[in-house]
C-alpha cells in the first residue's frame, strides 16, 4: 500500500504541527447520545464534569474536570443512525489510508472519514464487531493536555487479544518502525499498547461474539478513574442511571439513561494505565 511521505512537520491530535507526532494510540473518547443536554445533566450529576462547547458545532461539547478536558458528548446518535455508545478514537496520520485498511481486513467503516472543522474522523467496527473511531488533524480537546492528565483509559474486550492485537496493529501501525507509533507487550493473557512508554490501552480475550447480552460482546469499554466508586454509583442509580456490575470500592460498569455504557474505576487500583507526567 502506498503511504504519503514522512515529512518535517505532521498535522497531529494535539492540534499543532510537530514531527513528533504520536500516532496510533488512543487520543480523546465521545458519547454519542440522543439528548446532548439529558447526558449533560446525568454526567454532571455523576461525575462532576463541566461542559464548555466544542468547535466542531452546536451539537458537539466538551467535558472538563477542573478546566481540563476528559471527553465529548455529541448528539449524532439520531443523524447518524449509530447507536448510543462511549467509543474511543485513535489518531491517524490519514483516515482515507486506514479507513482502506479496515476494509481491506474484513471489517467495517460504518461512517465517513467525515470532513469537521479542524480534521476528519470515521466511525469503524472491527472483524469481531467492536466499535472505535479514527481521528485525523487537530484534536479540539489537545492531545498531550487529555493524555497528561490520564482522565479516561480503554480496555478492548474481544473473543482473541491475540487476533485482535493483529488487526489494529496493521490497520493503526502499532509495533512499526515509523515515527510516533505505539508499541505492544504481552502480560499473561492480555495486549498491552504503550505509547512513549505508558500504557495507553489493553486489550483482553474471552467476550462472546453472539452473546445476547451486549455488555459480553467483543467491544471498546471506557474507564474513567474516580476517587469514590460507590458514590458515583449512588448518583447514578439516582439520576436514571443503571448498574450493570458493582465491585464495591474498586469498580463499577453503569448505563446510563439513554443507554451509554461505561465503567468507573477506583483511582487507587494500580492494575489500570498510569497517567504519564505533562510534557
Amino acid at each position: 500500500m502506498n503511504r504519503r511521505p514522512e515529512t518535517g512537520t505532521t498535522a497531529t491530535a494535539s492540534g499543532v504541527t510537530s514531527s513528533g507526532a504520536v500516532f496510533g494510540a488512543p487520543c480523546w473518547v465521545n458519547l454519542m447520545t440522543r439528548d446532548l443536554r439529558a447526558a449533560q445533566e446525568f454526567y454532571a450529576a455523576v461525575l462532576g464534569w463541566r461542559f464548555r462547547p466544542a468547535r466542531l458545532g452546536d451539537e458537539f461539547t466538551v467535558a472538563t474536570v477542573d478546566g481540563k478536558p476528559v471527553a465529548g458528548i455529541s448528539a449524532l446518535a439520531t443523524s447518524l443512525q449509530v447507536a448510543v455508545a462511549w467509543t474511543p478514537y485513535f489518531a491517524v496520520r490519514d483516515a482515507d489510508e486506514t479507513a482502506a485498511r479496515i476494509r481491506e481486513r474484513s471489517a467495517t467503516v460504518a461512517v465517513g472519514p467525515v470532513a469537521f472543522i479542524m480534521g476528519r474522523a470515521a466511525l469503524a467496527a472491527d472483524r469481531d464487531g467492536a466499535v472505535f473511531g479514527i481521528w485525523e488533524g487537530q484534536l479540539y480537546a489537545g492531545w498531550e493536555t487529555w493524555r497528561a492528565a490520564a482522565p479516561a483509559w480503554v480496555r478492548l474486550h474481544t473473543r482473541d487479544a491475540f487476533e485482535a492485537a493483529i488487526f489494529y496493529g496493521e490497520v493503526l501501525d502499532w509495533a512499526s518502525e515509523s515515527p510516533g507509533c505505539c508499541d505492544v507487550v504481552y502480560e499473561q493473557d492480555e495486549v498491552v499498547l504503550r505509547s512513549g512508554g505508558h500504557p495507553v490501552a489493553r486489550l483482553s480475550s474471552g467476550a462472546l461474539e453472539a452473546a445476547p447480552d451486549p455488555t459480553v460482546r467483543p467491544r471498546w469499554q471506557v474507564h474513567f478513574p474516580v476517587p469514590d466508586v460507590d458514590r458515583c454509583v449512588a448518583a447514578a442509580r439516582t439520576h436514571g442511571g443503571s448498574v450493570v456490575s458493582h465491585d464495591p470500592g474498586i469498580q463499577a460498569t453503569l448505563r446510563d439513561p439513554d443507554g451509554g455504557v461505561f465503567t468507573l474505576t477506583a483511582t487507587t487500583v494500580t492494575t489500570v494505565p498510569t497517567a504519564p507526567s505533562a510534557g
